[in-house]
């Protein structure tokens, strides 16, 4: 629900303490009112605007009905509505700003690394050993990526920029012209003998999927059993793998290599054995870390849809998820 101009007036601004003093006063400067600290407490009387990463247990409990929005400075909102009951009719909004476009970026670094054989000459380098190996160019290959939104979309437009073949896997089928970025795209589980087609020709496999009911170990026996030889990069959410499916797969050389940038439980303790993947690098979920220039743009476009009584392009369904 978007929030009416007079509540909205009246809205006291909450900005979580880990917020830089920079970022603080830019959205001081976007609202026109000073901020206050989001805390544990419940706060004092009136309608409430909040800015941060997570939503405090008090709040949530005793003083969700004066919710009126929470922006997140996070793409990612499974753990805000994880944590409990998302409060009846408090809107929630999200930051992307040029997270596709990192994210976009590592994909490419990876892909361009994997065809280079970089991760051999660094191991070769470390061994002081003179080996010459074939490269492998990424133009004419094919990319399954997982997810066609603004994140999948950005990560297919940069591999295709390549002259990657770029198939895009959403929740349903789309008709007519693929959306940017994609040649193609084919609804997830609506057509399994096309999916299965295009994860046996896949060279790469890019899960960009976000952490819902629908997606909880999304990448299993079955989707991993299909693949002949490709490379699993994930930079979705940790959740919609299954491990003990990919390890199986790369164990039995279906899955050529794992780059994952997200885990189910960050961070892996140093005995986790998911650092004994073979032929994966684990990243510290910073394929697309959020600038605070992403939160101030992101904020500023929402704070102006809502004050003409739209709702923003960065609003999240609570019931989906994202």
């Amino acid at each position: 629900m978007v929030p009416g101009p007079e509540l909205l007036a009246r809205a006291r601004l909450l900005v979580a303490p880990e917020l830089s003093a920079s970022l603080v006063r830019e959205v001081e400067r976007i609202t026109g009112r000073g901020a206050e600290p989001l805390g544990d407490g419940e706060p004092a009387g009136g309608p409430l605007l909040c800015v941060g990463a997570a939503l405090p247990g008090a709040l949530r409990a005793t003083a969700a009905d004066r919710l009126l929005w929470f922006h997140s400075v996070n793409a990612g909102t499974d753990p805000l509505l994880a944590a409990g009951p998302w409060p009846a009719g408090a809107l929630l909004t999200r930051t992307v700003g040029r997270m596709g476009e990192r994210i976009a970026q590592y994909v490419l670094g990876w892909v361009l690394a994997e065809c280079q054989n970089v991760p051999e000459y660094a191991a070769q380098h470390a061994r002081a050993e003179w080996r010459r190996l074939p490269s492998e160019l990424v133009a004419g290959q094919t990319a399954l990526v997982y997810g066609t939104g603004r994140i999948g979309g950005a990560v297919a437009g940069l591999l295709r920029s390549c002259g990657v073949r770029t198939v895009g896997v959403g929740r349903t089928a789309r008709t007519g012209a693929p959306p940017p970025g994609f040649d193609r795209v084919i609804g997830a589980g609506e057509d399994a003998e096309a999916e299965a087609e295009e994860l046996a020709g896949a060279r790469w496999v890019v899960g960009a999927l976000p952490s819902t009911g629908a997606t909880e170990k999304f990448f299993g026996a079955g989707r991993f059993a299909a693949l002949r030889g490709a490379t699993f990069v994930n930079v979705g959410r940790g959740a919609t793998v299954d491990l003990g499916a990919l390890e199986g797969a790369l164990r039995g050389g279906g899955v050529r290599r794992a780059v994952l940038d997200v885990l189910a439980e960050e961070p892996a303790a140093p005995g986790d054995p998911v650092w004994r993947l073979p032929r994966t690098v684990i990243t510290s979920h910073s394929a697309g870390i959020t600038a605070d220039e992403d939160v101030a743009v992101d904020f500023a476009a929402c704070w102006e849809a809502v004050r003409e009584g739209r709702r923003p392009g960065l609003a999240v369904d609570v019931e989906r998820g994202y």
